[in-house]
């Protein structure tokens, strides 16, 4: 189970929840493989901590559904199917959408230059060739909008699903022959609708926003098949 050593850690984050978010990350990066066996006494010497934060860690990992511990067997990284993106997908795009459609009717001119600026980070980060950071900076748009319309069962929802979509989004934006310059065109054309007071135009290309890269990358996956 090869762990890199050159990673940095967060401060100010218990023992589990840095084990927590460290393997989450190595999972969503590919550092960590679908099927892999993971070792706890491994990742607790690469993390600096004892096996009991790690072990916690894990086990919220596997309720999240990004491991599989077989008690008295081992523990494995959950496998991604290609289907899976049919599946998840469209489900977080009508929770976006109808959240984006939820959030116009509490938008105001500082929510939209935030939203700029998000997009604007997401942009750099992508020229810059930094998918990890274009993924979270494409998150914090998505989410501020997700906060906006005030729905809690949407944010539930949400959060639960952007966790194994990650998982797929690091690969489509790790890929320069995709289109990952069009979610910034699309998120641009979200604010713009915003802006005009448009709920049904924001909700409509927020949607598309989710849908084309799940095309894309559909067929990205199978053509490597």
């Amino acid at each position: 189970m090869p762990i890199p050593s050159n990673f940095s850690t967060p401060t100010r984050m218990s023992a589990k929840e840095r084990a927590l978010a460290q393997i989450q990350r190595w999972i969503i990066d590919g550092t960590l493989l679908p099927g892999e066996k993971l070792i706890d006494s491994e990742l607790a010497e690469a993390l600096g901590v004892s096996r009991t934060p790690i072990r916690e860690a894990l086990q919220l990992l596997e309720v999240q559904g990004l491991v599989e511990m077989h008690p008295g067997k081992d523990t494995r990284i959950t496998t991604v199917r290609q289907d899976d993106l049919l599946k998840m997908y469209p489900t977080l795009a009508s929770l976006h959408s109808l959240a984006t459609e939820q959030a116009s009717r509490h938008i105001l001119p500082e929510h939209l230059e935030q939203l700029k600026a998000f997009n604007q980070q997401f942009a750099k980060a992508i020229e810059n060739g930094q998918p990890y950071q274009a993924m979270e900076e494409d998150e914090q748009f998505h989410n501020f909008l997700v906060e906006l319309s005030d729905n809690p069962y949407i944010s539930s929802f949400s959060s639960h699903l952007q966790i194994h979509i990650r998982r797929f989004k690091y690969v489509f934006l790790k890929q320069p022959d995709l289109s990952t310059l069009a979610s910034v065109q699309e998120h641009a054309a979200i604010i713009d609708a915003l802006e005009r007071k448009d709920p049904e135009e924001a909700a409509a290309m927020m949607k598309q926003n989710l849908l084309r890269p799940m095309r894309e990358l559909y067929e990205w996956i199978g053509s490597q098949a």
